[in-house]
C-alpha cells in the first residue's frame, strides 16, 4: 500500500476550519480533500492532517497523508486534484513517504504566523487575509511579554481545550517583525492546543496596545489571569510543519 504525503495551501476563509465533529458543518478543507481524493483513487480514504486548523485559519504550508492501493503517478495526482479542488485550495507539493509516516505523530515542530497591517489606512485588498491595527502596539512590549511565554509551560489557560490530555507544551520561537506598514507574529511550538496560538496573540496585541501589562502572562500560565480574547482568525496562517 502506498503512502501519500500531501503540501497543501488553503485561503480558509469560507471554511470551518480543518474537520469539525461528527454532525458538525461538513463545509470543511478535509471533507473537499476527501471527496477528490475518494473520486481520483475510487477508495475510501482516512486523511491525517499535521495540525488541525481552526475556523478561517489559513494555510501556507499545511501537510496531510493517505494511504491507497492506486497506481495513479505522483504528478498525474497532483494535477487531479488541483484540477478538481476548490481554487481556494491547492496541492503545492506530493510525495510518496514511508508506510510509517503520519502526519500529526511525527510533527516536530509546528509554525504559526500572524499578520496584521498598522498604517493609517487599513488596507482594501488586505481585509481578508490580515487584522489592521487602528492603534500600532508596541514591539519592545509584546517582545518582553513574549520572552516569558518561550519555553516549557502548562498552556491550559491560553486554550480552549476540553479533552484531559496533557496541556503542557514548549514554544521554542516567538519572533515579532514589523515595517512601516506591516507586524508579524510568528510562533513555533512542539504543539499547539485549541485556540492556544489565537489567545496568546489576542493577549499579547493588548499588552502591545497598553490594554493590559506584561506581568499578566505569568498570571495567566498560573491560572490566576484571564487571557484577552483570542485574535481575528483572518489574519492566522499555518506556515510550515517540520518533521
Amino acid at each position: 500500500m502506498r503512502n501519500i504525503k500531501l503540501t497543501i495551501e488553503y485561503d480558509g476563509s469560507r471554511y470551518q476550519g480543518w474537520s469539525r465533529g461528527k454532525g458538525e458543518s461538513s463545509n470543511t478543507i478535509s471533507n473537499k480533500l476527501i471527496d477528490v481524493i475518494e473520486k481520483m483513487t475510487g477508495e475510501s480514504v482516512e486523511l491525517f492532517c499535521g495540525a488541525r486548523t481552526e475556523v478561517g485559519v489559513h494555510a501556507y504550508g499545511q501537510v496531510a497523508n493517505f494511504k491507497t492501493n492506486c497506481d495513479i503517478s505522483l504528478i498525474d495526482m497532483q494535477h487531479y486534484m488541483n484540477r478538481y479542488l476548490p481554487m481556494d485550495i491547492a496541492i503545492t507539493e506530493l510525495t510518496e513517504v514511508p508506510e510509517r509516516f503520519h502526519a500529526q505523530l511525527n510533527a516536530k515542530e509546528k509554525v504559526y504566523v500572524y499578520r496584521m497591517t498598522v498604517n493609517s489606512v487599513p488596507s482594501v485588498f488586505e481585509r481578508k487575509y490580515a487584522y489592521h491595527c487602528f492603534n500600532r502596539p508596541s514591539k519592545e512590549k509584546m517582545d518582553d511579554a513574549a520572552s516569558l511565554l518561550v519555553g516549557k509551560h502548562d498552556f491550559k489557560s491560553f486554550s480552549t481545550v476540553k479533552q484531559n490530555k496533557s496541556t503542557i507544551k514548549e514554544i521554542k520561537e516567538i519572533e515579532i517583525y514589523e515595517d512601516y506598514e506591516e507586524m508579524q507574529i510568528t510562533i513555533v511550538a512542539n504543539d499547539f492546543l485549541h485556540n492556544m496560538q489565537r489567545l496568546i496573540i489576542g493577549t499579547l496585541l493588548d499588552i502591545g496596545t497598553g490594554v493590559r501589562p506584561k506581568e499578566d502572562i505569568t498570571g495567566i500560565l498560573n491560572g490566576t489571569a484571564s487571557p484577552s480574547a483570542p485574535c481575528d482568525p483572518k489574519g492566522m496562517y499555518l506556515q510550515e510543519i517540520i518533521y
